[in-house]
């Protein structure tokens, strides 16, 4: 599934190629969890000019020139294809033909991937604007594993499996550790940890596929990623599977 850093590139991208632009129709193929029908996002967006394209979670959201906004959520093996003319792509959920003869299109073989338009305010907050305060409130309250906290969107969003398991080996906390006995000093450490490793992450996919915007892009990480024997320091990169996979390393701090 992308996570922060790959959407946030994504959106980038996204926004300079189709800001502008028209909207000519909106033709729905597979969303049975948009949120209102064809008939009502097609008369919303039809003739109106698309504004930016932002992250927002892990959400791509579309914003028009009368303040509506097309949430896509790209779920586990959602992509986004730019089109010229016909969409010939499989597997389609949602495309926007834009007036010059250009589109989008939302896939998923899975037929999970979903848009919504107008989506609600969302309550917690992104993991690049999480504060200190905040972070040590959440964890403290609860005894559950610091990594379901990290993965937890309604905690804190745009954290995912993979860089969820980069970022606490960043802060040498354990996955394993229960949130509410991590140290304030450990707290403060994994704060700095989540905003450095998705920053570094978000430079790493730009030089590397400047382009992108769809697909991840996991080469360069630590620990999360399974040709790698060792951590950076030589630690053995230890995997535990138990419904997700989970890399870390001894040299991790366990709090229980």
């Amino acid at each position: 599934m992308p996570e922060l850093p790959d959407l946030q590139v994504f959106s980038r991208n996204l926004d300079k190629r189709l800001s502008g632009k028209t909207v000519k129709e909106v033709i729905v193929h597979k969303a049975p969890k948009l949120n209102v029908t064809h008939a009502v996002l097609q008369d919303t967006l039809q003739g109106q000019k698309l504004s930016s394209v932002y992250r927002d979670g892990k959400e791509l959201y579309f914003k028009f020139s009368k303040g509506d906004i097309l949430a896509l959520h790209l779920m586990l093996h959602g992509k986004l294809f730019l089109f010229e003319g016909k969409n010939e792509n499989k597997y389609s959920i949602i495309e926007i033909l834009f007036t010059d003869d250009t589109g989008l299109v939302l896939t998923d073989f899975q037929g999970i991937a979903n848009p919504t338009l107008n989506p609600a305010d969302k309550d917690a907050p992104d993991a690049d604007a999480a504060d200190l305060e905040y972070l040590k409130q959440k964890l403290g309250k609860t005894k559950t594993n610091v990594k379901t906290v990290l993965l937890d969107q309604k905690i804190i969003r745009g954290i995912g499996n993979a860089y969820a398991d980069e970022i606490l080996w960043d802060a040498r906390i354990s996955p394993f550790s229960a949130s509410n006995k991590i140290p304030d000093d450990k707290v403060k450490e994994l704060l700095k940890s989540i905003h450095s490793v998705l920053k570094h992450a978000e430079e790493q996919i730009i030089k590397s596929n400047p382009d992108i915007i769809a697909g991840e892009v996991r080469d360069f990480m630590l620990i999360h990623n399974s040709k790698k024997k060792q951590s950076p320091t030589g630690a053995e990169i230890l995997v535990k599977e138990a419904g997700r996979k989970t890399y870390y390393t001894e040299e991790q701090e366990l709090y229980s």
